[in-house]
């Protein structure tokens, strides 16, 4: 009986013995897990923040470009005003220099045409072309037909225009001669010969017999090349005889404000 006892004994301990092994073990097996979790989740966060610290210096480069292109930005706006303004500046100048011109010409043509009232309409006439002033003489007013000697009639148109070139000094000249298509026999070669003979002859009374300045003159003769008027009538072909006083102004200022 006291050796059943004693057995019984041994089994219970053995027994009580094995079950806190077991959830020992359990336990370990527990904490490992939580030591791995935590470990994981550690190395997470870090590579969270590593990421976040990544986005902030990120989010801090697009803030600097962000304030850069503003700032680009607004000097481009600022530097486009100012061109805007610029193209405004110089367009103003360009029209107030225009009209300077055509003010200056319309006075110069009125006060040719004043000068010039005493010779008949069907003798010369002044007007205005792409920006000059032509002063057209008929051939009856200044040679007789196939001379290039100008007649003392014509010689007086010729002085009193001369008179205003010598007070508007910043005039240029140019003499143009023409003829009609006859074709000429005589002294001369042809008609352009004809109508350059005629328009030097114009610029020698000018420059020697009234002192306009040689260097603001040119002669020069287009014989039939240029005709106003039919040549197939002879009303067309008196039209066409003619030497044109072509006066241009100054544009010096023009083309300086058109170069810059």
């Amino acid at each position: 009986m006291k050796k059943f006892s004693l057995v019984a004994v041994c089994i219970i301990i053995a027994i009580s013995s094995c079950v806190p092994k077991r959830q020992l073990i359990s336990s370990q097996g527990r904490v490992r897990q939580l030591q791995t979790d935590s470990s994981g989740t550690h190395n997470l966060l870090n590579e969270c923040n590593s990421n976040l610290k990544d986005c902030n210096t990120t989010a801090s480069h697009l803030l600097q470009q962000k304030d850069s292109v503003g700032g680009d930005l607004q000097n481009l706006s600022s530097s486009s005003q100012m061109t805007i303004n610029d193209q405004a500046k110089r367009l103003k100048d360009l029209q107030t220099i225009i009209q300077s011109q055509k003010d200056v010409m319309n006075k110069l043509k009125k006060t040719i045409a004043d000068a010039l009232i005493n010779f008949k309409p069907d003798e010369l006439t002044v007007s205005i072309k792409d920006g000059k002033i032509y002063v057209s003489l008929q051939e009856k007013l200044l040679f007789k037909s196939g001379s290039d000697v100008v007649d003392p009639k014509g010689k007086e148109a010729l002085q009193s225009v001369a008179t205003i070139l010598n007070n508007n000094p910043d005039i240029n000249v140019l003499i143009e001669g023409h003829t009609d298509s006859i074709p000429i026999t005589g002294k001369f070669q042809d008609n352009w010969a004809l109508s350059v003979s005629r328009a030097t002859s114009i610029v020698r009374i000018f420059t020697v017999d009234y002192k306009v300045d040689a260097h603001r003159v040119t002669a020069s003769g287009r014989g039939e090349f240029y005709p106003i008027d039919n040549n197939a009538t002879s009303e067309g072909r008196a039209h066409n005889r003619r030497t044109e006083i072509i006066l241009s102004p100054d544009f010096s200022e023009l083309f300086k404000l058109l170069s810059q």
